[in-house]
């Protein structure tokens, strides 16, 4: 089924997959991904019903109702971040024998120190290098998973892994799952979306936010907070006058017409059903959108406290101040990404951490506070969960002259907000932070916690897919107890 079109356009007629094919990148993703979601392997029959009495919550009462997923793209180095090890400095410049496989892309050089100042912040005396000044003042809001680990050193797979809990593409990531599980909480934006790196998508592309054998419509909806389109096709192009509100209101009649005709001999069949209710939506976002982007809207105060005027925080700063107004307006679940795929502007720092670091962390410590800071300020730690994350971590010892590789074995994130006890940690790396020592915590446990806080048992949460009963955490995961408030 093709919508109705201009007459001047019967010169090209593509076929229906045409069509979905050239509109999926933009906001005809998001308009048409119920009439994808309409292949046959998309479990149309399975989706839960939120429980109101549950707070959106399926098993239990929910303390989170909606997510902001910070995410660092390249591997940040826990070492030279939030990881002090005195060892690494005792040893600076000595071999130390870590195994014959220890490296993942070079040969394991000395042990190096960070090269930037320790010091400790806070009533909990956190550790924070100078690379981070302004997220070392709210360190004390912040709950530290010390001893992340991983699968692989690889960025594909372990990106895929930290998102949706496999190292291989085809399952959906942890915002697919959330918004399959508990739906919506407006009709008017999406229920889940992905503010990409203003230089460009992080490794995998778009995998990492796909619905797999979910639905589509739960794919995460990309929307360019620094683009001057952040939403394609969300408006007709100027250059096309013909299309004016009159005709766009007499074509979507026409279509409902058609639509309604179909349906007649196809009685009890949904899917077209679905088909309708994604129209309904993208003309609902026409309206509420362009509101929820508009910054302007917004306080100098609250402009110059995220520093979206000045560089190079600026474009990290409008994501975050767009993810809050996001999910102000009933967004449930938003990832902002730091860092694009390739070997460099991220947080794959092979080459010389003394110089790369600081340049990605200088983008994202002031945005990260404020956004911090702005949460609470209003209220949203009530009900809102922040989480900071990477795919993996660095190695202890040198990468040519002074960069750091690739390192699975252990890596920091954090989580704040709802639920969560402020000022705690869970779990310690070894004296080189070379791999997990204490507490090891894998991305099953981080899922099935956060699935936990927002009324979901991560066991129960499945989906019948080529006769497995598959869930976000495979056989795995444990909520993390001692994180929770």
């Amino acid at each position: 089924m093709l919508p109705i079109r201009h007459p001047a356009a019967e010169l090209f007629r593509p076929s229906r997959r045409e069509f979905l094919a050239t509109t999926g990148g933009g906001f005809g993703a998001l308009a048409l991904s119920s009439l994808l979601a309409a292949d046959e392997s998309s479990p149309r029959n399975a989706r839960p019903t939120p429980k109101p009495e549950f707070n959106g919550g399926l098993h239990h009462k929910a303390k989170v109702k909606r997510v902001i997923q910070l995410f660092m793209n390249g591997g940040a180095s826990p070492m030279d971040t939030f990881d002090y090890k005195p060892e690494l400095i005792k040893k600076h410049g000595e071999k130390v024998d870590f195994g014959l496989k220890s490296a993942a892309t070079s040969v394991p050089g000395a042990v190096m120190k960070s090269p930037f100042e320790w010091k400790q912040h806070g009533e909990t005396g956190r550790w924070v290098t100078s690379v981070l000044p302004q997220v070392a003042t709210i360190v004390d809001e912040l709950a530290f998973l010390m001893a992340m680990t991983t699968k692989t050193n690889v960025h594909g797979p372990a990106s895929y892994m930290q998102n949706t809990g496999f190292t291989q593409p085809g399952f959906p990531c942890l915002g697919a799952w959330i918004s399959y599980g508990l739906g919506r909480l407006t009709d008017n934006l999406p229920m889940f979306v992905v503010l990409p790196d203003a230089r460009g998508l992080p490794y995998n592309n778009a995998g990492n936010f796909s619905s797999a054998f979910l639905p589509m419509e739960f794919q995460g909806t990309i929307i360019k907070a620094n683009a001057p389109t952040p939403i394609n096709d969300l408006f007709a192009p100027k250059s096309a006058a013909f299309i004016t509100h009159d005709s766009e209101v007499a074509g979507l009649r026409i279509l409902e017409e058609l639509n309604r005709e179909h349906q007649k001999s196809r009685l009890g069949d949904s899917r077209l059903d679905a088909r309708i209710a994604s129209y309904e939506l993208a003309a609902k976002m026409q309206l509420s959108a362009p509101e929820a982007l508009d910054l302007a809207k917004e306080s100098e105060e609250t402009h110059k406290a995220y520093g979206t005027g000045t560089a190079p925080t600026a474009d990290f700063a409008k994501s975050c101040l767009t993810a809050r107004r996001l999910i102000e307006r009933g967004v449930r679940f938003v990832q902002v990404w730091s860092g694009t795929g390739g070997a460099s502007n991220n947080w794959d720092n092979h080459t010389n951490i003394d110089k790369e670091l600081p340049f990605i962390a200088s983008i994202v410590d002031q945005p990260i506070t404020a956004l911090v800071r702005d949460l609470k300020q209003r209220g949203l730690f009530e009900d809102t969960l922040l989480i900071w994350t990477t795919e993996f971590g660095r190695m202890p010892f040198t990468q040519g002259a002074t960069g750091r590789d690739h390192n699975g074995g252990t890596f920091v994130t954090w989580l704040a907000g709802a639920g969560i006890k402020a000022g705690v940690t869970h779990g310690e790396s070894d004296e080189f932070a070379y791999k997990t020592a204490k507490d090891e915590t894998w991305s099953y446990d981080l899922h099935a916690t956060v699935l936990h806080l927002m009324g979901i048992d991560h066991t129960k949460l499945t989906v019948r897919q080529n006769g497995i009963d598959r869930r976000i955490t495979d056989v795995h995961g444990h909520v993390i107890e001692d994180v929770l408030a």
